[in-house]
């Protein structure tokens, strides 16, 4: 279609800069006064609200916390880290007689082994409950049963 004869077609709107007559082209050499200032940078009047203090932020602290695997205890020392000393260790083993051993006594007492034979169990470490300590503090650890 053909516009009528004697009115000028536009051909775009106007810029945002031409309709607001700011002259992007050229940097203004000074630095306009804001809202309510005079050109000094005074303010003519004061701002209708109060500024309040910004929020104080508390810092986050963070806790670190180790969870330590329950230790299994056997016949043979086990590296840990002490509850105790906080210490890495391997543990001390001490022997003591157990249900194991006073049954192995017993049973070869009723196998005949009356005159002292039946007293080897309690010199045999692989018989006897197993207790586990720090070598540092000599804390208890734990305890390993034969039965």
């Amino acid at each position: 279609m053909s516009a009528p004869s004697g009115i000028p077609v536009p051909s775009a709107p106007p810029s945002y800069e031409e309709t607001t007559g700011i002259n992007v082209n050229y940097p203004q050499p000074y630095l306009t006064p804001e809202h309510g200032q005079k050109p000094d940078g005074k303010r003519m009047n004061p701002s209708p609200y109060v500024a309040q203090p910004s929020p104080t932020h508390n810092p986050i602290t963070v806790q670190t916390v180790y969870v330590q695997q329950p230790v299994v205890f056997c016949d043979r020392p086990v590296q840990m880290r002490c509850p105790s000393c906080n210490q890495i260790i391997v543990t001390h083993l001490s022997y003591d007689s157990g249900a194991l051993t006073w049954l192995s006594c017993g049973g070869l007492f009723l196998l005949g082994c009356v005159a002292g034979c039946c007293l080897i169990p309690f010199c045999i470490d692989a018989l006897k409950d197993v207790d586990h300590s720090c070598p540092n503090c000599s804390t208890l650890l734990g305890s390993y049963k034969r039965l």
